[in-house]
């Protein structure tokens, strides 16, 4: 990327100082030993890395994110990104909880077979495998070797495996893969499963064989409303939270009348749904929400050919994946830009906008869980996983990482991996980590709550590195953010 932009001597020195600063942040909360293992990886040694446990310190240094004041019109009402986040995730408790309740066992955890299994599933062939995918795996797998440096390898007195498997985002095939990695393979927990339709299928199977289920790739709003189970957890985001904050400030800011296209399934009726609520509160209105099929040929030419005739002002792709790359590349071909009809997008992943380059994407404003410039933390670990992956990884290889710490978190306090006890520690814990800030997971419906945020792409001249895609508008409270407590409808827990 240096030969693309001119930067000078000074701006190159800022950012060597800022990428060492980073690496002191990671490094610093952790065990001589495991700090030792990640010196001899980044020297190019050919011991196993060994890195930085999740939530083991707060952020070194926060970027201040504008608030509402300072950013551009009515954003939705923001806090800065806590500049002091409190400390290890570990040290945290569920909310009006006793103490004793979130110290771990004494020894190393009863295994109830000897081991613990960590199942991954998701799309590793499709549309989606870029944003999750065998990279997921990889940094799974990692998190495990991370968390056995911390806390030392008998800490669950067995193995520890991680499996995976590509659900095609089949429900159907989903559904069956569950079935295969709880009865088969023993698997304690589900991590990952995109695709909505596949994510409430295997939330199905969790709640049938009383087995742990973590989502991170589906946004559905219906695993913690009308499918919500005991078994089944929801973290890093859901549709409510999208469109709250960009179905907000797009209508605030660029148009009130939009055409909206999304994906014929789960995920896109429910993106339609929240989007809607979001631009009708905020005084807009959908002049038309047209259907395209999935998975898809990748033609979206009909709906943009069609949009100028609906005279909206926004058009906003509700697709995800490769799917919105291929909107995004044939909307700029249209050019309807010049036609004044100006783009949103409801789900935007780093990796959409490495596939096209950041100026197809300049001036979208969108709302995600996470960036990897969020500060001196997140940077931190997204330079780890780099070197795993070999791409700058996106929020949901990051939420991945995080809910595998978690999980084992949650196993270890409990002294055990008995589905029952893990969930019981899950329940109402607070904690912050270099993916979530301020972050709680709600017993009421098993959503994570913590700091999203507003976004806005930037382009290509001036991301000061590679992957540099983004600069942060806002901060948004998961108080904000997410559906307010008493009101997610989810009764299904018991």
């Amino acid at each position: 990327m240096d030969s693309e932009h001119s930067t000078g001597a000074q701006e190159r020195d800022t950012t060597v100082a800022r990428r060492n600063l980073s690496r002191r942040a990671f490094l610093g909360g952790i065990t001589a030993s495991a700090a030792a293992a990640i010196l001899a990886a980044c020297g190019g040694s050919s011991a196993t890395a060994t890195t930085a446990p999740a939530g083991t310190r707060a952020p070194a240094a926060a970027t201040t994110a504008p608030t509402a004041a300072s950013a551009s019109g009515a954003a939705p009402t923001v806090a800065a990104p806590t500049a002091g986040a409190t400390a290890a995730a570990g040290a945290t408790k569920p909310a009006g909880s006793s103490v004793a309740s979130v110290v771990a066992s004494k020894g190393p955890a009863k295994l109830t077979d000897g081991k613990l299994v960590l199942a991954v599933l998701n799309d590793q062939s499709g549309v989606y495998a870029d944003i999750s995918g065998k990279n997921t795996t990889k940094l799974v797998k990692q998190a495990v070797d991370d968390f056995m440096a911390k806390y030392g390898k008998d800490v669950f007195g067995g193995t520890v495996e991680v499996i995976d498997a590509d659900h095609q985002n089949k429900p159907d095939l989903a559904n069956a893969k569950a079935q295969e990695f709880y009865d088969r393979n023993q698997a304690d927990v589900i991590l990952d499963v995109p695709t909505s339709s596949a994510g409430l299928s295997v939330a199905a199977v969790a709640k049938a064989k009383k087995r742990l289920y973590i989502n991170t790739g589906s946004a559905t709003t219906e695993l913690t409303t009308t499918q919500c189970n005991k078994y089944t957890f929801h973290y890093a985001y859901d549709t409510f939270m999208l469109a709250g904050g960009t179905g907000s400030w797009v209508t605030k800011n660029v148009g009130k009348k939009w055409y909206l296209v999304y994906p014929d399934y789960a995920f896109g009726q429910d993106m339609v749904k929240s989007f809607t609520d979001s631009i009708t509160k905020s005084g807009g209105s959908v002049v038309a929400a047209d259907p395209s099929p999935f998975p898809s040929s990748g033609d979206f030419s009909s709906y943009l050919l069609k949009a100028p005739s609906q005279k909206p002002e926004i058009i906003g792709s509700m697709h995800a994946g490769g799917d919105v790359v291929n909107f995004v590349k044939q909307y700029n071909e249209f050019k309807l830009r010049d036609q004044k009809i100006n783009l949103a997008i409801g789900l935007l992943f780093d990796s959409d906008i490495k596939a096209l380059g950041p100026d197809a994407f300049a001036g979208v404003t969108y709302t995600t869980a996470w960036l990897w410039t969020l500060d001196d933390q997140s940077r931190a670990w997204a330079d780890m996983a780099k070197k795993i992956i070999g791409v700058r990884p996106t929020f949901d290889h990051a939420a991945n990482y995080s809910a595998a710490w978690q999980y084992m978190e949650a196993v270890r306090r409990a002294g055990t991996d008995d589905p029952d006890a893990v969930v019981k520690q899950l329940e109402g814990y607070q904690f912050n980590d270099f993916f979530a800030r301020n972050a709680t997971i709600r017993a009421e419906d098993h959503n994570l709550i913590h700091d999203v945020y507003l976004a806005q792409v930037k382009p290509l001249k001036e991301n000061a590195e590679e992957g540099d895609y983004s600069k942060i508008l806002a901060t948004i409270p998961g108080k904000e953010a997410y559906r307010p407590d008493g009101q997610t409808g989810c009764t299904g827990l018991s």
